[in-house]
């Protein structure tokens, strides 16, 4: 095929463009760029404008029964009826894999496997409420989304997990909406379902450990030598913010010398890839020197030994009963420890605090503002106390003294 060039067809509408190959290759020498027809006599060239002139005269078709049908015209909508989308014969289970494909390389595994559930959530409704696989996109309304919402919540697991909160309701359908919504934008759903339905999520409190509680752990020496190593990792987290994949995946490479002369860390979070720069208090430079040549983190080229995410909470509910801590401690709580007790509660800048975390904006650093601002509410409290109590004392003296 040397020399040889593919063939695409271009749609424009309104300024915006998209190309369709027409499965056809033509050498460049042969070509007439301003006509968009192959040049010469011979069979092979008339046969090759033949064809070109039927993909034109198809186009054309499609763009008029956009048109008579009364349907948004773009060129995606065009090249989509060519190709064979058309949305009046996509179904809801094409249309969950054709994103869930289409997400592979976007989405990181962890989010990519919570869309395979609520798949499977989708299935198992279809099943229940309309006794077959799947459905056709058109049929979707405001009561499919409003019966889906109804099964989730009264769903009751076989293998004896817990029934859904709201939140995890609300989650999975989130989740179907934002698959509905390419189905949208790609026009194979003429209304969108969801434009009446209106999520709510309960907000909560982000659970965090205190001064002492963090102390207790740090302080508590653990004759099992897993909880020993899982203690410290947590609470090498406490002091650098780090969540469990960054601490997992931290290299030696990752350990710099910053602006200061100090050891830093420089990483990009996996879940957003957001950069992350964090000079590394005393506690958290202590740990690393304790595992930096430990046999399992060579083997792995880390800093930490791995521990899957579920062992490691599982752990974590062992050390917090022999801490005395009546917490449900997962590793997270260390990154919410991280951004309370150990940097804002001290002072430290809030717009510092969302840099060191990654965080994308500054909003999502403000939920743990609020933490704060409760704290603060409560020391000066216990401040007015102090205070109404020594004022008692001095009315009691002025009393005595006349």
């Amino acid at each position: 095929m040397e020399g040889k060039a593919p063939i695409y067809a271009r749609v424009t509408v309104n300024s915006n463009r998209c190309e369709i190959s027409v499965k056809r290759r033509i050498l460049v020498s042969s070509w007439n760029n301003g006509k968009g027809v192959a040049k010469g006599k011979c069979p092979e060239i008339t046969a090759i404008n033949s064809y070109l002139e039927q993909i034109r005269s198809q186009l054309a078709g499609h763009y008029q029964d956009l048109v008579s049908s009364r349907k948004k015209v773009t060129a995606e909508a065009i090249k989509n009826r060519f190709i064979g989308f058309d949305e009046s014969g996509k179904t809801l289970m094409e249309l969950i894999d054709f994103h869930n494909i289409r997400m592979d390389e976007n989405l990181k595994w962890g989010t990519q496997k919570n869309y395979f559930t609520t798949k499977k959530y989708v299935g198992l409704f279809l099943k229940k409420k309309f006794k077959k696989s799947d459905i056709y996109l058109s049929d979707l309304n405001y009561k499919f989304i409003s019966d889906f919402e109804y099964f989730l919540r009264k769903y009751k697991p076989e293998d004896q997990h817990r029934a859904m909160g709201n939140n995890t309701v609300m989650k999975h359908i989130e989740r179907l909406r934002k698959m509905v919504n390419m189905a949208v934008r790609m026009e194979w759903i003429a209304k969108d379902p969801f434009l009446l339905f209106k999520a709510k999520f309960i907000k909560k409190e982000r659970d965090f450990l205190s001064k002492d509680e963090l102390e207790a752990i740090e302080q508590k020496d653990f004759g099992i030598e897993r909880l020993q190593m899982v203690k410290n990792i947590f609470v090498f987290s406490c002091y650098t913010g780090l969540a469990y994949i960054d601490v997992m995946r931290l290299k030696p490479d990752n350990i710099r010398k910053g602006i200061d002369g100090m050891n830093w860390i420089y990483t990009q979070r996996e879940k957003t890839l957001n950069p992350v720069r964090v000079p590394i208090l005393k506690k958290a430079q202590e740990i690393i020197e304790n595992y930096k040549n430990h046999p399992r983190s060579k083997v792995k080229g880390t800093i930490f030994p791995n521990f899957s995410n579920q062992k490691l909470n599982s752990y974590l509910k062992e050390i917090a009963e022999l801490c005395g801590i009546n917490k449900n401690l997962t590793f997270h709580i260390a990154r919410h420890t991280f951004a309370t007790t150990v940097t804002l509660t001290n002072g430290v800048p809030i717009e510092s605090v969302s840099k060191m975390l990654g965080h994308s904006n500054l909003r999502t650093t403000q939920i743990y503002a609020k933490v704060v601002e409760k704290k603060i509410s409560d020391d000066m409290s216990q401040l007015q106390q102090k205070l109404n109590s020594e004022n008692i004392e001095l009315q009691r003296k002025t009393r005595k003294i006349n």
